[in-house]
């Protein structure tokens, strides 16, 4: 139920965005909402939530396998990307989009309906994970995609969340604890931060073309991210002989929609937002239709 109202919760604030823009039109002007995200809100978000997270070496192993999957994927579609598409921005999108889940705001309320409560420590540190991947590798190759090899690695380095989040971890493994007024207001900014992102996608998907949509770009993205990197996620906890609750949690956090986080990214390298904007809408859409199979999959390998 918890998973439930949190989904609809994250529908009624694209709705929100959508609403807005499709109303004041050109009095809403996006690339300001983009950012207010990635240079204030979305550092007090990566803060708050690393400082939360109980650091526990035994956690390590799962963080570990998901860079594993996430990483050979990787190395796969750009030898893919190559005959695929001739746009380099199209490549970019591929490569990138394809492995950035929605970790944070659906797949911890996910592992809870599914799992409990104790898989939040997994799923949190998954999301730890996934934040380093799309502020290091994500940033680079939307950045590649106008810039050169040493200005996007450049670029990689500007963006003040990576940052926040070391600090973050070392904050955390020193044992630090933080003023509860303080925690109070890293919270209030957290909050705001996880609602104006996805009010900026119910922006970008008022924006949306369907006529001037690249449907193969669309379709192929898709596919790699709920169908091809579980898949391989199961090879890899098959593997390793994950204990069987713990390699189902990942394999969830896998097979979550694409992040709206995404949007911010593309938009602020100006590398065709509204595309990866229907990319997210057509990945969370499908999503509800695939995730059946994929857990029937994930309870069939893992009992």
């Amino acid at each position: 139920m918890s998973a439930l109202i949190s989904i609809l919760a994250i529908y009624l604030f694209i709705f929100l965005g959508y609403i807005a823009k499709k109303i004041h039109k050109e009095n809403i002007h996006e690339k300001t909402l983009i950012i207010f995200s990635i240079y204030f809100l979305q550092p007090i978000l990566t803060f708050w939530g690393l400082t939360r997270v109980s650091i526990n070496y035994e956690l390590i192993l799962t963080p570990f396998i998901y860079f594993l999957v996430v990483t050979t994927t990787l190395v796969f579609l750009i030898f893919v990307s190559r005959y695929m598409f001739d746009d380099e921005q199209d490549k970019s999108i591929f490569i990138t989009t394809s492995l950035i889940g929605n970790t944070g705001n659906l797949a911890i309320p996910l592992g809870i309906a599914l799992f409990g409560e104790q898989s939040i420590a997994y799923t949190s540190i998954i999301n730890i994970a996934n934040i380093f991947f799309i502020y290091t590798v994500g940033i680079f190759y939307f950045a590649k995609s106008n810039y050169t090899f040493k200005q996007s690695l450049l670029k990689m380095t500007q963006i003040p969340i990576l940052w926040f989040a070391i600090i973050a971890l070392v904050y955390n493994y020193l044992g630090f604890k933080i003023n509860a007024q303080i925690d109070q207001a890293l919270e209030m900014g957290a909050y705001a931060t996880i609602v104006i992102q996805l009010m900026i996608f119910g922006v970008y998907m008022a924006g949306i073309k369907l006529k001037s949509t690249n449907m193969k770009l669309s379709i192929s993205t898709t596919f790699v991210k709920l169908i091809i990197l579980p898949l391989v996620g199961i090879v890899f906890a098959y593997i390793f002989n994950m204990p069987s609750d713990i390699a189902k949690i990942l394999i969830v956090s896998l097979a979550v929609p694409l992040a709206v986080t995404t949007v911010n990214i593309s938009a602020l390298y100006e590398c065709k937002p509204y595309e990866v904007t229907y990319i997210i809408f057509l990945s969370t859409a499908l999503f509800l239709a695939i995730f059946y199979f994929d857990l029937n999959l994930i309870n069939m390998v893992f009992k």
